[in-house]
């Protein structure tokens, strides 16, 4: 008896038909859409690495694009070179500032009035190449600019000064002022342009030598608090240890816990230890049982 070719289906035709079934159902698995790390960098609460994760507050101060963490405020975008989740705090880089490498002009830096961000006690600004003659730095009166640190900043600016790059600037050692953020005033604004001052350089350590210029540790040190009360939430100590990552949702943009399944709770993901354990059983049953009948459908 032969077969009708009109209705029995090709080879090619049924090698289509399970693929496209297998594409369809591998459709269904999901993965955790906020990520534990950008880069290399270990992405934490209160910081996300895209909509939906981490403190609502920082998500639009702390992004994460092409695997790239980044600090961004009115005067520009900065790269995250280390965050210290112990301390609260993170350090940043500025591409247009000065070391004891390279010098090159700069507008400045500032923080917007409403990030839950102030400068760590240890950040400090070295103001360079700067006017002595019109700058409001160098005036007495000191109300309406910051105020260069006599004692300190004489030493910073003549080791700074020491470097080949900065020595390039072939301007005096006056032309430099130090000072501490505090005196940057509640808008936390250095607008070199304003300031008569050509560049500045940021340091928030000396790395325990504080006479070799070249091992400074070059950048801005951020502090950031949770709330208010600067409490960690306790729910999202919860979603971490269970292997979650915290974030937010809704109309309020209230707290989820985002699970490696892809799931959102309002808890935490303890639940996916036992799920995971059925689930397996159950995808593999249905696994062997499909297959095993697409291998006689196939062979017909």
């Amino acid at each position: 008896m032969s077969h009708n070719p009109n209705i029995r289906l090709s080879f090619a035709t049924k090698l289509v038909t399970t693929s496209i079934i297998i594409i369809i159902s591998s459709t269904f698995t999901t993965s955790q859409t906020c990520k534990p790390t950008c880069g290399t960098l270990p992405v934490r609460y209160p910081f996300g690495t895209g909509l939906g994760c981490g403190d609502p507050r920082f998500q639009t101060r702390v992004t994460c694009n092409n695997q790239h963490l980044t600090f961004i405020t009115h005067t520009g975008c900065y790269p995250i070179t280390a965050i210290d989740y112990p301390n609260q705090i993170i350090y940043i880089t500025d591409p247009s500032m000065s070391t004891c490498g390279c010098t090159q002009p700069s507008k400045g830096f500032g923080l917007d009035w409403d990030a839950p961000f102030t400068f760590h006690d240890n950040t400090v600004f070295a103001l360079l190449n700067c006017d002595t003659s019109s700058s409001p730095i160098f005036k007495s009166d000191g109300r309406n600019a910051p105020v260069c640190d006599p004692v300190s900043g004489t030493r910073v600016c003549g080791i700074l000064n020491s470097c080949q790059a900065v020595s390039r600037l072939t301007t005096p050692v006056s032309s430099c002022c130090v000072y501490a953020p505090v005196d940057l005033g509640p808008s936390f604004e250095m607008d070199l342009g304003k300031l008569n001052c050509g560049s500045y350089s940021g340091l928030y350590g000396f790395d325990g030598h504080a006479d070799n210029p070249e091992s400074w540790k070059y950048g801005v040190a951020l502090k950031y608090k949770f709330n208010f009360n600067n409490e960690y939430p306790t729910m999202c100590a919860d979603c971490e240890r269970s292997g979650g990552v915290c974030g937010y949702g809704g109309p309020y943009s209230s707290f989820l816990c985002n699970c490696r399944s892809g799931i959102n709770t309002t808890t935490n993901c303890l639940f996916e230890a036992t799920w995971n354990s059925s689930s397996r059983f159950v995808h593999g049953g249905f696994w062997i049982y499909a297959l095993t009948w697409l291998v006689i459908w196939m062979m017909l």
